[in-house]
């Protein structure tokens, strides 16, 4: 089960103005709101994922990624299409787009199973998945995770590291931390040199659902409920790109 039950668009995409020239910060961003997007996709499907009275639902990878592209050119400007492909850019990009289409595909017989209801494919299962398919198509050139306050993560492999911890104390719990700013930081990641970069997601009403009230029910997932408000920071997109 996955860490966080969380919406895709939790806050609007990150857009600082962006160099003619792709550097770290451009790239992390792209990466976040391309993932940001799939999730509000997935979101956007629940319905019909979770019909139990329709088999194949025609939700291929090949549609989804179809409607991610043209949801993240609308919300971004940046239209995926004009990427360089022989670029860093253009490869971590599209290795987070066959990521995206791998999943989806990889689960049609979970999202297209007659006569059941709740497939738990969610959007935070599904951003999982997507990143660790990213992980094993870049190697060691970058990861992307989502992460959270320990206090409300649920599964074990979106535990904070300790750069994450502290950027989510000392940064996004502060109340006079800008709500949506990132972070980002030149530092180290696995005895690495690195470049990191973390922004903060919040609960929005979709997301209490799970996350709200009343603290400790369960819910649809069978994790007891956080008892969150709109709001209030329940997550963090962590990016990575390693020198």
């Amino acid at each position: 089960m996955t860490a966080l039950l969380l919406p895709a668009a939790i806050l609007s995409p990150i857009r600082p103005a962006l160099a003619a020239e792709a550097d770290d910060k451009v790239i992390a961003i792209r990466l976040a709101d391309l993932l940001r997007s799939a999730r509000t996709i997935v979101s956007q499907h629940q319905d019909l994922i979770n019909n139990p009275d329709l088999g194949d639902k025609g939700l291929t990878g090949e549609r989804v990624l179809a409607e991610v592209a043209a949801l993240y050119q609308k919300q971004t400007g940046h239209d995926l299409r004009t990427i360089d492909p022989a670029s860093r850019e253009g490869r971590l990009l599209r290795a987070q787009m066959d990521a995206i289409k791998e999943v989806v595909d990889g689960n049609q017989s979970t999202i297209n199973k007659a006569g059941i209801g709740f497939k738990g494919f969610i959007p935070a299962v599904f951003a999982r998945l997507v990143n660790e398919k990213f992980a094993e198509r870049v190697g060691n050139e970058a990861r992307v995770k989502v992460t959270a306050p320990e206090p409300l993560v649920r599964n074990r492999k979106a535990r904070p590291d300790a750069w994450e911890i502290a950027v989510i104390s000392s940064k996004f719990s502060d109340s006079q931390w800008p709500k949506g700013a990132p972070f980002e930081e030149k530092t180290t990641a696995d005895n690495r040199a690195a470049y990191r970069f973390l922004v903060p997601e919040y609960y929005v009403p979709s997301c209490l659902t799970c996350h709200g009230a009343p603290k400790g029910q369960m819910d649809i997932t069978g994790y007891p409920m956080e008892g969150g408000k709109a709001g209030d920071l329940g997550a963090a997109i962590s990016v990575t790109l390693y020198e």
